[in-house]
């Protein structure tokens, strides 16, 4: 592959920046069971849900959108019931009151069952759906919509081959790693024209924040700042305005709001943080709509980047990788070049790189106005040519080195403590 291949590039946004209607952990439950469901051909009569310890930690607490409901089962039943299987993941976006109501007759009568199964892959979902004799089987690895077998009535329908994942690879089989250096090229020499298709996202995601500010959604995070704003108690700068913007989507999507995102890396709450902070910025700064689709490729390549070495599902709180890219384009905005945008992951990783994932919730709106906090400060910084000295931590002198140094911490320093999160969140 030629690494500087625009058509690499495009596709790897266009592949990795998708819509997304809910949590994406729940999200890959319904979609499976609704492709289980559609293989079947029949109404289930009961639904049994195979999920790793990950996935299970990130469906645990999240809403379900639509349902004023939590958890994985009634993802499972509402994807089975009402679920549009050819959607991905947006397969909920077709539901209707009635499948609510069925779905939670579903589970009233004990119809479905979510258990927590030992396999090797940190994205691992599986489930079966049954009518009496007949069965069929979906299971979804490494990403979130990635079916990789079918089976009904105990034959395969569909097997990819060499499906067995390496949870040290997860991400790598869909990309080649590229540089900081090469990623700042293609966004801002790109024609406009090929990369305005950004913009979608931005405007999707504009959307459900401004669905944030005007409901009361789960703790009401990004609502609260801004209503502080208004009052005088905050001052309407773009630390603030940022926060306020991008928690509000977090807030309505991690409450159950009906309205998609646009994802990153397979999270929905990853493409909020990436890109609200770079519209926020945007928007105070009032560039142009070319400077602000270089500044989200920007952001959302480089969190892509990182994310690649880190794995989908990991101990480390995915805001770190979203906010270290949003602040990429928070620097590219305010007319930074490459060596400042550097500055900035490596502010970055010596300020958050050490927050815990514990699980997709409400509460995640507070770490991702925690990591829009830490992006506007470290573009600053950058900004006056200042940059963590290689001397501190687990910083190093080559930026990449540094990203592999903090996806090494996520991915395999910290598993043991992905572990115990787990026991402490069952165990309550």
């Amino acid at each position: 592959m030629k690494i500087n291949d625009k058509e690499y590039f495009i596709g790897l946004l266009k592949n990795e920046v998708v819509p997304a209607l809910g949590c994406t952990e729940p999200i890959a439950v319904a979609l499976a069971s609704s492709k289980a469901c559609k293989e079947l051909n029949l109404f289930p009569e009961k639904i049994q849900v195979f999920v790793s310890p990950n996935i299970l930690k990130n469906g645990m607490g999240v809403g379900i959108p639509g349902t004023g409901m939590v958890g994985l089962d009634i993802a499972a039943a509402l994807g089975a019931i009402g679920g549009n299987a050819d959607a991905q993941l947006e397969v909920l976006k077709d539901i209707t009151k009635e499948d609510i109501n069925k779905s939670k007759e579903f589970l009233n009568e004990n119809r479905v069952h979510v258990t927590a199964k030992d396999v090797p892959d940190k994205l691992y979902v599986e489930v079966k759906v049954f009518n009496g004799e007949h069965s069929a089987t979906v299971i979804i690895k490494e990403k979130h919509s990635n079916i990789v077998s079918i089976e009904v009535d105990g034959k395969y329908i569909f097997k990819k081959e060499n499906n067995e994942s390496n949870t040290t690879n997860e991400n790598k089989n869909s990309y080649e790693h590229t540089t900081v250096e090469e990623i700042y090229n293609f966004a801002i020499n790109a024609d406009f024209k090929d990369i305005e298709f950004i913009l979608e996202g931005a405007k999707m995601n504009k959307a459900i924040s401004e669905d944030g500010l005007k409901n009361d959604y789960g703790l009401k995070v990004g609502k609260t700042l801004f209503k502080k704003i208004n009052d005088g108690i905050l001052s309407n700068d773009l630390q603030n305005y940022a926060m306020a913007v991008t928690s509000a989507a977090s807030d309505a999507r991690m409450a159950g709001c009906m309205l998609p995102v646009m994802s990153n890396s397979g999270s929905g709450n990853q493409g909020i943080t990436v890109m609200m902070p770079v519209v926020a910025a945007a928007e105070k700064l009032n560039v142009s709509d070319e400077k602000l689709a270089r500044a989200l490729v920007l952001a959302n390549l480089v969190a892509i980047h990182i994310k690649s070495y880190l794995g989908r599902l990991s101990a480390l709180c995915g805001c770190v990788v979203a906010s270290s890219g949003a602040s990429c384009g928070i620097t590219y905005l305010m007319g930074g070049n490459l060596e400042n945008i550097i500055y900035s992951i490596k502010n970055m990783a010596g300020n958050i790189a050490g927050m815990i994932c514990d699980g997709a919730k409400t509460g995640c709106a507070l770490k991702v106005s925690t990591g829009v906090s830490a992006a506007i400060q470290s573009s600053l910084l950058a900004m006056e040519g200042i940059e963590i000295s290689e001397k501190d931590g687990i910083i190093d002198k080559d930026i990449e080195k540094t990203i592999k140094n903090i996806a090494e911490i996520g991915a395999k320093g910290m598993s043991e403590t992905d572990k115990l999160i787990l026991d402490i969140m069952i165990c309550k």
